[in-house]
């Protein structure tokens, strides 16, 4: 084997279809396009187009609407707190912020901040500091002996009229 014979497999590589190069190729004239019409030629954008009937998403109707002031927090549960102290990743003995908890590799997609939720067990005494907590999830850490502060998130602020 020299560097010289090294070849493809037989039709690893298909050669591009030349169109528009006489009828005696068999893809003139047209090139491959068909007849004539608006698809036959180029820059045609007729996504839900439906030939003049009114379209289905004109036809169905419209609910609900986007919530641009909605909160986007990150959902922690008590068990994986209970796990990442357990692991070593966060210090039970001093406050668990949200920056803590990030670092710990927990809520790291919320834009807005941390909430706890209840799912799992938890047996450490923590003091946690965070954007939002269920009424479950204080419940369960306070009852290990622990403490649950909840900080509103930083709100834009208002704009006074002048």
């Amino acid at each position: 084997m020299r560097l010289n014979e090294l070849r493809d497999n037989p039709g690893a590589r298909k050669g591009r279809k030349r169109v528009g190069r006489g009828s005696g190729s068999g893809m003139g004239k047209t090139s491959t396009h068909g007849q004539k019409g608006q698809k036959s030629r180029s820059g045609v954008a007729i996504n839900g187009f439906e030939g003049g009937q009114m379209p289905i998403n004109r036809r169905l109707p419209k609910r609900g609407f986007t919530n641009i002031f909605r909160k986007q927090f990150a959902a922690v549960n008590i068990g994986d707190v209970q796990r990442a102290v357990d692991a070593g990743r966060l210090d039970a003995a001093a406050p668990i912020d949200v920056a803590a908890l990030r670092a710990a590799g927990l809520g790291t997609r919320g834009r807005d901040g941390i909430r706890l939720l209840a799912k799992g067990e938890i047996s450490a005494k923590v003091d946690l500091h965070v954007t939002g907590a269920s009424k479950a999830a204080v419940a369960a850490v306070e009852k290990a002996g622990g403490a649950v502060t909840v900080a509103q998130a930083a709100a834009a602020p208002a704009a006074e009229d002048a």
